[in-house]
């Protein structure tokens, strides 16, 4: 029987755009492994790699509604391969400061938040450019899914490369290739064709008026509303995770950089597997249980992992937690894109990305400080206890939700009227 490829692979653009994104994700991976492991060395202070990661993203959350707008108004191939470019010549940057010997801890910040900027504009893009690229409206969720699982491909293959050449060569090595691996993406999204012009919405209202339409739009409607809250919450209790990770390899599993590298790799193999059963799905249908249950999956990951002791349970509860957030993620994603107003899309997706994105730097600072004070097992657990509270409260409202998102699944034929 052949092997059939997932339907969003039948647009070109589409194919495009994930070979390139294979490629620069794997770089982006080794970085963010790389500057949590610099950050140790140069500081050994968890209450540091709070702070760099607050840094990191912070500008995310500020300026990502902005994003939205101009996702909505400009060219949004234009405006990704401004974004990409941008971020090689940082990456690029950060390597030569390694490589010579000139980093130190606020060279990193400083660098760190020019990324988050970059960040701000290129993730609603990135989100609403999806569309653009598939050629059948039916492909939309099978397109979010494969986007989802290039992320965490990413972090299956990227941090395991990271912790070998991080041993062996250094860290301004991984830098240097992920500056490289832009080349990629860049490379995709100049040799797309477009038979239509991409829309632009908003050109007479003022920018303001704009961001304010998207969050009262948002956040009238529960079922927007209760997404977005529990994405907030999600991103504040477990997304962070990965700043700590240094501390559990160092201190508690008597590791090195290959041990860093097992265990963010394997957040990216719960993440894929997550990731391929997304792909599978044939429909958005029963995706409210799945917003549900995720978050009860990372929190008890996030709670066995606080007090293993042994490198192969640390894994596989990295396997839970990297599980549990591509299904959050994903799932919010396909489901918001699916009843979202079309003129709306990228100011509500940049809503959507400061609730997964922007909220994460908090949580790092969170992290950061209640690590100083309580320790990082202690931080763990009771981010793990959050979440499960979560998923309870977004459980009893469910079937709320499922009454107001009924019609318009019957108005896009998600449903059939009875």
């Amino acid at each position: 029987m052949p092997l059939k490829l997932p339907p969003a692979l039948r647009s070109r653009n589409y194919r495009l755009f994930f070979a390139g994104q294979g490629i620069s994700l794997i770089g982006t991976w080794m970085t963010q492994v790389s500057t949590v492991w610099l950050v140790y060395q140069l500081t050994n202070s968890a209450l540091m790699l709070g702070i760099v990661g607050f840094i990191s993203q912070i500008a995310g959350f500020f300026f990502t509604p902005f994003g939205g707008v101009i996702a909505d108004t400009w060219n949004r191939r234009t405006l990704l391969i401004i974004t990409q470019v941008l971020a090689m010549l940082e990456s690029l940057a950060l390597a030569g400061l390694t490589l010579t010997h000139n980093i130190n801890i606020w060279l990193i910040i400083s660098l760190s938040f020019f990324q988050g900027l970059i960040n701000a504009i290129d993730a609603p893009a990135r989100q609403t450019f999806v569309k653009d690229m598939i050629e059948r409206r039916d492909d939309l969720a099978s397109a979010i899914a494969l986007n989802s699982s290039l992320v965490n491909g990413g972090r299956l293959i990227g941090p395991a490369i990271a912790g070998i050449v991080i041993a062996r060569v250094g860290a301004g090595y991984c830098f240097l290739i992920d500056g490289i691996s832009y080349i990629a993406v860049i490379v995709g999204l100049l040799l797309m064709r477009f038979s239509r012009k991409q829309p632009q919405v908003l050109t007479a209202m003022n920018p303001l008026q704009s961001i304010k339409e998207g969050f009262v739009y948002a956040f009238e409607f529960l079922p927007l509303r209760s997404i977005l809250l529990l994405m907030t919450m999600f991103s504040l209790m477990v997304m962070p995770y990965s700043t700590l990770l240094p501390i559990f390899a160092i201190q508690i599993l008597h590791g090195d950089a290959h041990t860093l590298g097992f265990l963010m790799s394997a957040s990216g193999v719960g993440a894929l597997m997550g990731g391929i059963y997304m792909i599978t799905r044939n429909s958005v249908l029963g995706l409210g249980k799945v917003i549900a249950y995720a978050p009860l999956v990372s929190g008890l990951g996030l709670i066995i992992f606080a007090f293993s002791k042994i490198l192969w349970l640390s894994v596989l509860t990295c396997m839970l937690i990297g599980l549990g957030s591509i299904l959050q993620i994903a799932s919010s994603n396909t489901v918001i894109q699916t009843i979202v107003d079309d003129d709306k899309r990228g100011r509500v997706l940049s809503i959507f990305t400061m609730s997964f994105l922007g909220v994460v730097p908090f949580g790092c600072l969170l992290d950061g400080a209640l690590a100083h004070y309580i320790g990082a097992p202690n931080t763990f657990i009771f981010n793990g206890i959050i979440c499960l509270l979560g998923s309870i409260i977004f459980t009893k409202q469910l079937p709320a939700i499922r009454r107001l998102v009924r019609p318009i699944y019957l108005k896009e034929g998600i449903l059939e009227s009875t």
